[in-house]
C-alpha cells in the first residue's frame, strides 16, 4: 500500500458550458434576447474552457503594477498588466460586454446581460467592462461630446495604451466620484473645477477610489462655480501629451486582484463639462443606475459560480459510503443554493428587459431593491457554497477563497447597503408612482401562491407605520425583494423552484440559513438543474 495514491478527489471543473444554464436560458428568450443565444453558448464555453480559467488565475495572481516615473524622472503614471488580464479584456470587448448594447437590436440589453452573467473566468476586468457600459448614457448629456466618443466606446476593437482617445479604435471609460472625506456623499466633494475661456475646466483634487485608472476616459465630479457638475476627463490629451491625473498608490483591495483600483490627483487636470454646471448628480446617476444593474448581473453570476462548484463536487466526492450529492441534508443545502441562485438570475433578466422596454418607473424601485438584496445574499451564498467542498474550498487552488472574497463587493459598489435602502425610500416618497408600478408587477402573480399572497399583503401593511420606517428600511427593501423574486419565480421559474422559494424565503420562520428547505420540495429537479455538465 503506497501512501500517495490519489482517489475520491474531484476532477476540475473545466469543459462545461456556463451558458448550460435553464434559469438564464429560459428568461433569455422571454426578454427578448434569444436572438443572440448562439454567441452566448459561445462565450459559456470559452468561460468554461481550462485556458480561460487559466487565464483568470494568472492575472490575480499577477497583480497589476504601479509605475509612477520612468527611469529618467519623468512622470509616466503607467499601470502595467499581466498578458492573462489583456486576453479576458479582448474576449470581452470582442463580444460587446462592454457598450454595444446601446448600438444594437431590440433585446439588446437582455443579451449583454447575459454574455456579463457567463463570461466569469475573473471579476476584476468586469469593472473597466462595466463602466464603459454604463458612461454611454451618461455621456449623452454632452451630445457634442457624445457624437466624438460614443463611437469608440461601443467599438468591439481592445486597444490598450496611452494615446489620445479619438486617435484609438476603441475606448474604455472609468469614473471618480468619491473622495476620502465624503465617500457616497459626493456632494462633500471638495475637488475643483476652473472654467476657461476655450470651455474647458481644469480640475484640481484628489480621488480616494478610481477603479481602472487605465481607462481612455473618465466621468469625474467636482465643484464648479455653479455647483456640483459632471466632466469629462482623459488620460491623454489630444496633442498626445499625458492630462494631469497623478496616479498616487495602488490600493490593496479585499476581493479581485486583477484589477487596479487607484488614489488619483489632478493637477489642473484639462476636462470637458457633460450636462449643465450644479446637475453633477443628476448626469452621472445614469451611469450609476447602470452599474447597479451588473451588480446585480455581477450577483447572480456570483452565486451561479458558487453553485455549479459546489454541485460538481458533491457529484464526485464520496463520504460515509455514498456520494454527497445523494446525502439528504448535503442535498438540502444544494437546492437551496440552487433556489437563491435561480431567483437572482430570473431578477436580474426582469431588469435587463426593463432597461430594453424603457420601463422607467419599475426599473428605479426594481433596480434599487434588487440591488440591496442580490448583493446582501451573495456574500453567504459564497460561504455555503465553499464550506461544501470542506477543506479543498478553503485552499487558493479552488478558486473558491476568490469567489469569496469578491462577493462583499457588490454591496459597497454603487451605495452601500443603507444607501440603497435609503434610496428605495426616497424613491417611495419623491416618485410614488415608481411603488405603484412596482406592485402592480408584483401583483400580476396574484392568486397562483397563496404564500406569496400573503407575503405581498405583510409588505403593504408594512408601509403604513411612516414613524419608523427609515429605521425598519432594510427589513422593508428585503420583503419588497422577496415578493418580487418570488412573483417572478411563481410565473416564470421551474415549479419545484418556485414551490421552494415560497415555502422558505416567503415563511414567517425563514432563518435565512442555507440547507432548511423543508420536506416535501422536489430536491431532485432542483439540483439537476445545477449539476453542470462536462465534456
Amino acid at each position: 500500500m503506497t501512501t500517495h495514491d490519489v482517489f475520491n478527489q474531484v476532477p476540475p471543473l473545466v469543459g462545461h458550458d456556463t451558458a448550460d444554464d435553464p434559469a438564464l436560458l429560459d428568461g433569455l428568450f422571454r426578454e427578448g434576447g434569444g436572438w443572440a443565444a448562439e454567441e452566448i453558448h459561445e462565450l459559456g464555453r470559452m468561460s468554461g474552457s481550462e485556458e480561460a480559467q487559466e487565464w483568470g488565475r494568472l492575472a490575480n495572481e499577477n497583480r497589476p503594477v504601479l509605475r509612477t516615473h520612468d527611469r529618467y524622472g519623468h512622470r509616466v503614471d503607467e499601470v502595467e498588466f499581466h498578458p492573462a488580464w489583456h486576453d479576458l479584456m479582448r474576449v470581452a470587448v470582442g463580444h460587446g460586454l462592454h457598450a454595444r448594447a446601446w448600438t444594437e437590436r431590440t433585446g439588446t440589453h437582455v443579451a449583454r446581460a447575459a454574455k456579463f452573467y457567463v463570461w466569469r473566468p475573473d471579476a476584476g476586468h468586469g469593472c473597466p467592462i462595466s463602466m464603459t457600459y454604463a458612461a454611454v448614457p451618461a455621456l449623452r448629456h454632452a451630445p457634442d461630446l457624445a457624437r466624438q466618443y460614443e463611437p469608440l466606446l461601443t467599438s468591439d476593437t481592445y486597444d490598450f495604451g496611452l494615446r489620445p482617445p479619438l486617435s484609438k479604435g476603441g475606448i474604455l471609460a472609468g469614473m471618480s466620484m468619491t473622495e476620502k472625506q465624503g465617500g457616497s456623499d459626493v456632494r462633500a466633494n471638495t475637488t475643483r473645477a476652473v472654467p476657461r475661456p476655450d470651455g474647458t475646466y481644469l480640475l484640481t483634487g484628489h480621488k480616494w477610489f478610481t477603479s481602472a485608472p487605465m481607462c481612455d476616459v473618465f466621468l469625474v465630479l467636482a465643484q464648479a462655480p455653479e455647483g456640483l457638475t459632471c466632466f469629462l476627463l482623459p488620460r491623454v490629451l489630444p496633442d498626445g501629451t499625458l492630462n494631469a491625473m497623478r496616479l498616487q498608490r495602488l490600493k490593496d483591495k479585499l476581493g479581485n486582484h486583477s484589477n487596479a483600483s487607484a488614489e488619483v490627483e489632478y493637477e489642473q487636470a484639462v476636462a470637458w463639462r457633460v450636462g449643465d454646471e450644479g446637475r453633477g448628480v443628476r448626469t452621472i446617476i445614469e451611469m450609476v443606475n447602470m452599474t447597479r444593474l451588473d451588480c446585480v448581473i455581477g450577483g447572480a453570476a456570483g452565486m451561479r459560480q458558487g453553485l455549479i462548484q459546489a454541485a460538481h463536487h458533491a457529484a464526485h466526492r464520496q463520504a460515509f459510503g455514498t456520494y454527497l450529492i445523494d446525502q439528504p441534508l448535503m442535498r438540502n443545502v444544494l437546492a437551496d443554493l440552487a433556489v437563491e441562485s435561480e431567483a437572482a438570475t430570473v431578477l436580474m433578466l426582469r431588469l435587463a428587459g426593463a432597461t430594453d422596454r424603457g420601463e422607467t418607473a419599475f426599473k428605479r424601485l426594481g433596480l434599487a431593491v434588487s440591488k440591496y438584496w442580490v448583493s446582501k445574499r451573495w456574500p453567504s451564498h459564497s460561504a455555503e457554497a465553499l464550506e461544501c467542498l470542506g477543506g479543498n474550498g478553503y485552499v487558493e487552488e479552488s478558486g473558491m477563497p476568490r469567489l469569496f472574497r469578491e462577493s462583499p463587493l457588490n454591496s459597497i459598489w454603487e451605495g452601500s447597503g443603507n444607501v440603497a435602502a435609503l434610496d428605495v425610500l426616497r424613491a417611495m416618497l419623491k416618485e410614488p408612482e415608481t411603488l405603484e408600478v412596482f406592485f402592480a408587477e408584483v401583483e400580476s402573480a396574484s392568486g397562483a401562491d397563496t404564500r406569496l399572497d400573503a407575503a405581498v399583503q405583510q409588505v403593504k401593511d408594512s408601509l403604513a407605520d411612516t414613524a419608523t420606517i427609515e429605521l425598519r428600511a432594510r427589513r422593508i427593501v428585503e420583503r419588497l425583494a422577496l415578493v418580487l423574486q418570488g412573483s417572478l419565480l411563481v410565473r416564470y421559474g421551474h415549479p419545484a423552484v418556485a414551490d421552494a422559494f415560497c415555502a422558505s424565503r416567503l415563511d414567517r420562520d425563514w432563518g435565512q440559513a442555507f440547507g432548511t428547505l423543508p420536506s416535501g420540495v422536489d430536491f431532485g429537479s432542483i439540483i439537476s438543474r445545477a449539476t453542470p455538465k462536462t465534456d
